[in-house]
Parts: structure tokens; C-alpha cells; sequence
């Protein structure tokens, strides 16, 4: 009989995480009697007591969402490629000798997401500044995107570049860095809403529209949605709620879209493939019955 495990998902807030309905019904598809549990950690402090649970064995492998995935990353003893490239990571776990061994599923979940909107993209917009900002650029990288365009709330012109921030370690990555506009008629060739009319592909990589987080608005007012190039699609990594202004922006527009929750459920089943994948017998999870499982656990739409 298989002995029950228990994984976690570590994030501030994560009351909003469809997660635990996602891996639930990834462990009943696979017959295995495996838990998943949301943690809060408001502080690092609470995440570096969770992460002392993993390496004392307590729990066997735990997810990491905002805002601690870049300490995910620092804590690591063997962060794997995907990791060291994108430079923060969301799933953890022990490996053979002991040590903790940090991945970043994220990146590889939203390539294939870009790849299942747009066959060929060439140019691509990501809005963010953080760790799934740097897992878009890494995405858009691996489709051979060469040019990769990025700018992030309050990174102001009127601003010197180097106190904007995170702005170094996205550059380092090779995002061509801009400036957020003051507002939808600011079309300076410097500014994201100038180069956004060029791109294939936009990604919105902010919290702005989840549910407990910041207006959607936010990042969707400004931009110039029916003078994009023909073809370009657009996907927001917010899942909860389902439909952001963001999309609903780009649906008025007709800008094919997607939200978050595929890029959810890849990225979940890559976790469940690094904790379980060395198991006897194991077999990937269904995506389709995980998708099923997220969509119950949010509810019917807005406006349903």
C-alpha cells in the first residue's frame, strides 16, 4: 500500500489558490492517498519554518507562489536549470542525498500556452516585474522570441533607470527594458504602449485583477488594444477570477486570449512529475480531469 504524503503551497495570500482542488484530483486520477494543503506565510520567517518541515521530512515537497519565489530560490542547496535560468522557483523538494532542490515549472506551462494561441510568434510584450515575469521572458526565450519587450508598473521616465525595480536582474535575462506609460495617449517611443503595437504576443505577469489584489484596469486601459498587429494574442497568468478586465478587454477587441488556469495546470502536473515521477507504475496526470477540477473549485463565471 502507498504511504500518503502530504505536499503544500506556500504564497501570501493563497486563500484565493484553486491548487489543492487541482492535485486532489490529480492523486484520485493517479489512485494515490496524497494530500495538498495551502500555508500562508506572511513573512519569511513563516516560510523558512516550512521549508525546515521539508528537509526534516515532514512534508514531501511543497509549491511556492507570490511573493516568495525568488526566496524559494536563495534557499535552495541545487537549483536545477530551470531554476538558475529564470532565477526563481516555485516547486521544491528533497533529493536523493538529502538536499533541497528547487525547479520552476512556469516557464515550460506558459510556453506551451503561448504555443497553443499563436504558432509562430516573433515579438512579445510581458507587463511585470516579478517572479512570473521573469518565468514569461524565459518562456517567450525558449519559443525562440527574440525580441522580448517589458515594463512594469511606477517604472516611471521621469526616473532614472536604475531605480526601477527588479529592473537589472530582467534585463540580465535579456528583456529590452521601456517605460510605463502616464497614461493611453502617452505613445513615446520609449514607453511600453508604443512598442506593444509591434508584438505578438502580451503578457500580462501582474496580480493586478486577482481576486484580492489590485484593479485589472490597472494594466488594460492603456492599451491601444484594436492597433495591434494582426494575429496578436494576449494571456493574463491571473486565474481567480477567470475573466479579468484584461481579457475582457482583449475579447472586445477580438484579441484571441487565455487566462491563467491552463499555465495553473501545466505547471501543476510538472510538480507532480518532479515529486512522484521516479515512482513505480507512475503516469502523468490527466490534464483535462485537473482542468475540469480547478474550473469546479472557481465557480461558474462572472456574469454566469
Amino acid at each position: 500500500m502507498t504511504e500518503p504524503k502530504r505536499f503544500v503551497l506556500l504564497g501570501h495570500p493563497v486563500g484565493h489558490s484553486v491548487s489543492p482542488a487541482i492535485h486532489g484530483a490529480a492523486y484520485r486520477e493517479l489512485g494515490l492517498p496524497h494530500r495538498y494543503d495551502v500555508v500562508d506565510c506572511p513573512s519569511e520567517a513563516h516560510v523558512h519554518a516550512q521549508v525546515e518541515r521539508l528537509r526534516a521530512g515532514e512534508l514531501a515537497g511543497m509549491n511556492v507562489t507570490v511573493p516568495w519565489k525568488r526566496l524559494a530560490f536563495e534557499l535552495c542547496d541545487c537549483p536545477d536549470a530551470s531554476a538558475q535560468r529564470t532565477g526563481v522557483v516555485n516547486v521544491l523538494a528533497l533529493d536523493a542525498q538529502g538536499k533541497l532542490a528547487g525547479s520552476n515549472t512556469d516557464a515550460r506551462a506558459l510556453a506551451e500556452e503561448i504555443a497553443l494561441l499563436h504558432p509562430a510568434p516573433r515579438r512579445a510584450a510581458v507587463i511585470g516585474a516579478g517572479g512570473a515575469a521573469q518565468a514569461a521572458v524565459v518562456a517567450c526565450q525558449s519559443l525562440g522570441i527574440q525580441e522580448v519587450v517589458l515594463s512594469n508598473r511606477g517604472w516611471s521616465l521621469a526616473e532614472p533607470r536604475s531605480s526601477w525595480r527588479r529592473a537589472e536582474a530582467l534585463a540580465a535575462l535579456g528583456a529590452q527594458l521601456c517605460g510605463w506609460p502616464d497614461s493611453a495617449a502617452d505613445r513615446r517611443a520609449d514607453t511600453l504602449s508604443e512598442q506593444i503595437a509591434r508584438v505578438d504576443v502580451i503578457i500580462q505577469a501582474t496580480s493586478a485583477g486577482m481576486r484580492g489584489a489590485g484593479p485589472g484596469e490597472a494594466v488594460s486601459d492603456w492599451i491601444p488594444w484594436r492597433e495591434l498587429a494582426h494575429g496578436a494574442v494576449a494571456i493574463d497568468v491571473v486565474y481567480n477570477p477567470p475573466s479579468t478586465p484584461f481579457l475582457e478587454a482583449a475579447r472586445r477587441a477580438q484579441v484571441p486570449c487565455a487566462g491563467g488556469l491552463g499555465m495553473l495546470v501545466r505547471q501543476a502536473a510538472g510538480a507532480i512529475r518532479i515529486w512522484l515521477g521516479s515512482t513505480p507504475s507512475f503516469r502523468d496526470p490527466d490534464l483535462g480531469a485537473l482542468t475540469r477540477a480547478a474550473e469546479q473549485a472557481l465557480g461558474p463565471p462572472r456574469g454566469a
